[in-house]
């Protein structure tokens, strides 16, 4: 499956990560820790402009996590270094569209939902909401950086995904241009819908970002997905 043009403002965060764990406990999967005790959690807000599902809007939580059946690495310099094989675990992917939602979770096993998603990816700082039913869920707000230089990014990544008990693994390739980080950069806000209070369990609500980044364009594959745990 092909996405030919989209665009996409994103934030990471340090958050605890026993209660990370916690969240993903129905996958299988373990949560990568890059320092002892920590795990990332990212938001990103994605514009689909063109490609085979249509245009439409789609808000991620993800977690980096390590791949099914590695060991647990020892000491920082382990823990650094186990960081190079890291894959993203898609927990959370409302969509605005019907069609990538009956795609996304009957092929890639993708947890979509509908949701209303307003977005500003033109203006100077990039903001997202997700509200369901007039229920805020989140709404995000990310300043750019700095560019990049070209072929920052990543090119391939695993991508991770749990429904109805199956987890499975979706290789991606990224091909990025006009990519801008910075330090910090993002302001999170938490609704009153259920899953707000799942974010704030992490500490969404009062965690400064690590970094922020956007993407002008992004060009992306995505594989067949492969079953993991059943």
């Amino acid at each position: 499956m092909q996405i030919r043009d989209a665009a996409v403002a994103s934030a990471m965060f340090a958050v605890p990560a026993a209660a990370a764990q916690a969240v993903i406990a129905y996958t299988g999967l373990e949560i990568a820790e890059p320092l002892a005790g920590k795990a990332i959690c990212s938001l990103a807000f994605i514009r689909y402009a063109d490609g085979d599902l249509g245009p439409y809007h789609e808000f991620a939580v993800a977690f980096l996590v390590r791949p099914p059946g590695t060991p647990s690495p020892a000491g920082a310099l382990g823990r650094l270094r186990g960081m190079r094989d890291v894959g993203a675990f898609i927990h959370w992917l409302p969509v605005n569209q019907e069609f990538t939602l009956e795609c996304g979770r009957s092929i890639w096993g993708f947890p979509k939902e509908i949701a209303d998603i307003p977005m500003d990816l033109a203006g100077r700082v990039k903001r997202c909401a997700v509200r369901f039913g007039g229920r805020t869920a989140i709404e995000i707000a990310v300043r750019p950086g700095a560019p990049m230089p070209g072929g920052a990014g990543a090119p391939k990544v695993d991508a991770y995904s749990c429904l109805d008990g199956v987890t499975r693994r979706t290789p991606w390739t990224l091909t990025p241009s006009d990519v801008r980080m910075r330090p910090g950069g993002a302001k999170v806000t938490l609704g009153d819908h259920p899953v707000a209070e799942e974010l704030r369990s992490l500490g969404l609500d009062r965690a400064r970002a690590l970094s922020s980044s956007t993407v002008g364009h992004l060009a992306m594959s995505f594989d067949p997905a492969e079953e993991v745990f059943a």
